[in-house]
């Protein structure tokens, strides 16, 4: 696979560069930071709910963001992208434990069953793709953009998912291959990841 096209500092002009931030900002933590809330506020009133998603928020989302940020900084890993796949097994791990930890919470304070339900699916997919990465690279926002979709899908409706979830599950993919990220079949794979493993948690009975 070609080197990223953002791979140096000196490319992130132009296109490239608004296709970068576009990664960055819609990645999995923000997206199950946003649906969080929104899982949150659609079962509980405004305040309580905001309170039980911004703890949701800080373990899922923004703690494993710090934690990469602060493996940068220190030069444990390269590049805020990790495309050696060895330098995403801290992350990976530190990312289940943070989720295990926010259910941990949410059920000693009675939380949402519904964001309970979403921890447990952030664990499993966590835990799956960590594996996944100790043999081959997967792209965690297809990953990440196709289990939001099936979620909303499930949770709000298939309107929704598809109207506001699914353009971004194009746009997702689009510039992740357009940034040489990731390869056609890694995109595939990681859409089918993101499905799969919602669809077999609501066999199971969740959400």
């Amino acid at each position: 696979m070609d080197k990223p096209r953002d791979h140096h500092v000196e490319n992130r002009t132009g296109v490239i560069q608004a296709a970068r931030l576009f990664s960055n900002i819609i990645s999995p933590p923000v997206m199950f930071a946003v649906l969080g809330l929104a899982v949150a506020l659609s079962v509980l009133p405004f305040w309580s709910g905001f309170t039980w998603a911004l703890v949701y928020g800080f373990f899922v989302s923004l703690a494993p963001i710090l934690l990469v940020l602060y493996l940068l900084k220190t030069g444990r890993i390269t590049e805020l992208h990790m495309s050696n796949t060895s330098e995403r097994h801290i992350p990976y791990i530190a990312a289940v434990i943070f989720s295990a930890i926010a259910y941990l919470i949410l059920d000693i304070g009675s939380g949402p069953d519904l964001l309970k339900q979403l921890t447990v699916f952030n664990m499993i997919e966590l835990a799956t793709l960590g594996i996944i990465n100790i043999f081959c690279l997967i792209s965690i926002h297809a990953t990440g953009i196709m289990a939001t979709l099936v979620l909303v899908g499930l949770i709000f409706g298939w309107g929704p998912a598809l109207l506001i979830v699914g353009p971004f599950v194009l746009a997702v993919c689009w510039v992740r291959l357009y940034l040489k990220r990731h390869t056609p079949s890694q995109i595939i794979a990681g859409l089918l990841l993101g499905a799969v493993n919602v669809l077999a948690l609501s066999m199971l009975g969740f959400f």
